[in-house]
């Protein structure tokens, strides 16, 4: 579909929109999640750090695994299904047109993606590697930002739901 000349596509725009927003996002997960990995494995340890009293401390730890440990022996099934995730987000951000969309797949695609580099690249081989782990708080496992990144996407979607914003609204094409 071609735009009569001196007006724009107005169909596409909002889908450009949500897509850019998709993608920056995503972007800039991976890239302060590697970073903060990077230094957590520069300067920390298996020893807690405390930073403020026991209700935030830093903790080097990897897990081959799931949340909260679980699926440990599973690395190159999660490493896959990762894989999958992000496939399916494609798939579904190929018709949304509003950017709050765009943003909240961009955490998930951005939590995704950084625990994923993890599972590729380190150690032990090809796709079953290790997540790096590095943040504590009191009562739960240790985690990192990607998997922040992927519990504030699942909090945003689920308000978004709630809040009956479909990810490809009539409004936003007018």
């Amino acid at each position: 579909m071609q735009a009569e000349r001196g007006t724009t596509l107005s169909k596409s725009a909002p889908h450009l929109i949500a897509v850019k927003s998709l993608i920056a996002v995503a972007i800039g997960i991976v890239v302060v999640d590697s970073a903060s990995k990077a230094l957590a494995l520069r300067t920390l340890d298996s020893n807690p750090h405390r930073v403020l009293g026991s209700l935030l401390e830093l903790q080097l730890t990897t897990n081959k695994g799931a949340a909260f440990g679980m699926a440990q022996s599973a690395t190159i099934f999660l490493s896959l299904l990762g894989f999958l995730g992000i496939y399916g987000i494609y798939i579904f951000s190929r018709s949304i047109t509003s950017r709050k969309w765009g943003i909240a797949l961009g955490f998930l695609l951005g939590g995704i993606g950084g625990n994923l580099i993890d599972r590729i690249f380190r150690a032990p081989y090809l796709l079953h590697g290790a997540v790096v782990d590095w943040i504590r708080l009191p009562h739960w496992p240790v985690f990192n930002l990607a998997d922040t990144s992927i519990v504030i996407s699942a909090i945003t979607i689920a308000l978004l739901l709630f809040n009956d914003v479909k990810p490809r609204s009539q409004d936003e094409l007018s």
